[in-house]
Order: structure tokens, then sequence, then C-alpha cells
């Protein structure tokens, strides 16, 4: 997978199209994402113990990761091609600068 925790990604497709955010989890079994803010749906939650209360909570639910693209600090959103350092070490470089993403 070409996206990793932590990664700035931007959603290419459905409602919230256009918006950008950081991965928060990724879930490679299923090939889906979950990132922060970013198609959140109303959940109920039920009281646990003292420290959680019962109520309705915003949920950040999972993406497909064909619906995100990882955005370059220089070009924006781009795909992503491996690429080898000299000593051999593999890394995600940038479709369209070459730098490392």
């Amino acid at each position: 997978m070409a996206v990793r925790e932590g990664d700035r990604v931007m959603v290419v497709s459905g409602k919230d199209r256009g918006r950008q955010s950081r991965v928060a989890r990724v879930i490679p079994k299923q090939g889906k994402v979950v990132v922060e803010n970013i198609n959140t749906a109303k959940r109920h939650q039920k009281a646990r113990g003292r420290t959680i209360q019962a109520g309705i909570v915003d949920k950040d639910m999972p993406i497909d990761i064909s619906n995100v693209m990882l955005v370059c600090e220089e070009c924006g959103p781009v795909r992503v091609r491996a690429g080898f350092s000299e000593t051999g070490r593999k890394y995600r470089r940038c479709a369209k600068c070459g730098g490392e993403v």
C-alpha cells in the first residue's frame, strides 16, 4: 500500500471530495483507511464505567484507499512511484517531481 499512517492525503471521490487531512489508521486487509475528520458519522455510545460518558459521538469511518491520493509538499496530490537509494533502500517518490514523499 502506498499510504501509511500519518501521511497527508486528499479525498478524490465522495462527499468529502477535495478535502485534505492526515491518515489516522490503515486497514490493509479491507483496503481502507481512516482519515481524520473525513467521512464522519454520528454513533450512539454506551457509558463505560466512569471514564466514558454515554451520548452521541462523531466517529471517523473508513473509506476505500482508491478514493484518496497522497499529497506531495511541492506538487499537491500525486501518484506514487517506487524509488531506490544508493544504499539500496526502497522509498516512495513523487511521480511529478521525483522527490521523496
